[in-house]
């Protein structure tokens, strides 16, 4: 796995650095945090996507993979595919990583009173009990839980409220999704990972693209002009990415509260 030095291609991030610049940065964040906490580890939920893998690779980069350990959470909807990039990437960073099910505790709730199950509602219950299985690990260990969520998700909303948007330390969310490739390419992660549709595994045959109705290119497109130019629609597909900013206002605010 190339180091922040190594090989690093010298385009734009955004911040007016190359990349090998912001990968730096970004792994000194994790260096002050893992550092400032007293905390003796960072675990991290590796789901053989793009995002869980750039996180991984940097919060190893940044203390050692002697200090990350991650999680795979598989239900019986969890493609082979995913669990084995998963662990190749683990196991390519040198990094202890194990395998929990989370079906038992899924299925668990069917004993809930007024207990229905649907993609909507098991996705989010998925989302949620992976996170708690991690703070749990986080607890065990003495650990901080390293988030995974990138800046485009994280303005549309496209993530659980206190299931996979949580975290202690949210290396990714500066980050739009072209930009987590371009990261993530720049940084080694295995071409399996890089060439594999984006999903959140939620369910068999889930794709992020086809559930938003929208490419993450037109996402970004769409946000980057309205951070850089103001928050009005000029056309109906920008229309569509505002009003699901506006829609998910509230996974981005603290409760409201009277304190």
């Amino acid at each position: 796995m190339k180091s922040a030095s190594e090989n690093v291609e010298n385009s734009d991030c955004g911040c007016g650095c190359n990349t090998g610049c912001e990968i730096e940065r970004i792994q000194q964040l994790i260096r002050q945090v893992f550092g400032s906490s007293g905390a003796r580890g960072i675990v991290i939920g590796v789901s053989g996507g793009v995002d869980s893998a750039l996180a991984t690779a940097l919060c190893c980069g940044a203390v050692g993979p002697e200090h990350v350990k991650g999680f795979l959470l598989p239900t019986e909807v969890t493609w082979a595919e995913d669990t084995n990039d998963a662990e190749a990437l683990c196991n390519k960073l040198g990094m202890d990583c194990r395998v929990i099910p989370i079906g038992p505790m899924l299925k668990s709730f069917q004993n809930m009173a007024d207990f229905m199950d649907s993609p909507y509602l098991s996705g989010n219950l998925m989302a949620r009990i992976r996170m708690t299985v991690l703070y749990y690990q986080a607890n065990l260990t003495e650990s901080l839980v390293c988030g995974t969520s990138n800046h485009s998700e994280y303005m549309i909303g496209y993530a659980t409220k206190y299931g996979d948007d949580a975290g202690d330390i949210e290396p990714l969310l500066h980050l739009y999704k072209s930009d987590v490739y371009r990261f993530a390419e720049a940084m080694g992660v295995p071409d399996p990972i890089l060439r594999k549709a984006p999903s959140a595994g939620l369910w068999q045959g889930q794709s992020d693209e086809t559930e938003l109705g929208l490419s993450y290119n037109v996402i970004d497109a769409a946000l980057r002009r309205f951070e850089a130019e103001g928050w009005t629609a000029e056309n109906e597909t920008e229309g569509r990415v505002l009003s699901l900013v506006k829609k998910s206002m509230h996974k981005r605010m603290n409760p409201p509260n009277l304190l």
